[in-house]
């Protein structure tokens, strides 16, 4: 089946804002019946997000504060793509940075889209096995974060009372199945 009777075509572009993280775009679009729309979005370079497996079975999580919503949030660990840089280097490089863990087994999963309608950032998932300290964290500049662990049937029920309210954490948990 054709999806091009749902395509809109970009008649033009424009960065409306240019940030250190993010770029606001706004397009103007042809619509499939003809009539042009505008769609304002923000561009993201990516992110990974990873399950990292302790060697008793729990997973690794974090606690971080997140200024947009002004609170702590419970989440896997997970970080931006550096421009050039591979996926899966960047999932090694996120957990050894923030965690103080490097892993000898690393499978990427599939990905995540957390915000269709407004950005067009992905978020890979990765899960990263045989789970060694490497001697503590290596966060970035005005980075702060505990880690933690937690079963992964703790972490499922934290989903349900909503201790975990992160999307990207939320769907790298659904993966749990196939792990």
């Amino acid at each position: 089946m054709s999806d091009q009777h749902l395509v809109e075509s970009e008649l033009s572009s424009e960065t409306v804002f240019d940030g250190v993280l993010l770029k606001v775009r706004r397009d103007q679009v042809r619509l499939p019946n003809g009539a042009s729309s505008i769609r304002e979005y923000i561009h993201h370079p990516g992110a990974v997000v990873i399950l990292a497996f302790l060697p008793n079975g729990n997973l690794l999580f974090e606690r971080q504060f997140r200024y947009p919503l002004r609170r702590v949030f419970l989440e896997l660990p997970a970080g931006k793509i550096d421009p050039g840089e591979a996926l899966a280097e960047t999932a090694r490089r996120e957990l050894r940075e923030e965690t103080g863990y490097l892993a000898s087994q690393w499978e990427h999963l599939g990905v995540m889209h957390p915000c269709i309608g407004y950005a067009d950032e992905r978020i890979e998932i990765f899960v990263a096995r045989d789970l060694r300290c490497d001697g503590g964290q290596a966060l970035d500049h005005n980075e702060f974060l505990d880690v933690i662990e937690m079963s992964p049937e703790e972490a499922r029920q934290a989903v349900f009372d909503g201790r975990i309210t992160d999307a990207k954490t939320i769907t790298a948990l659904f993966w749990l199945e196939r792990c």
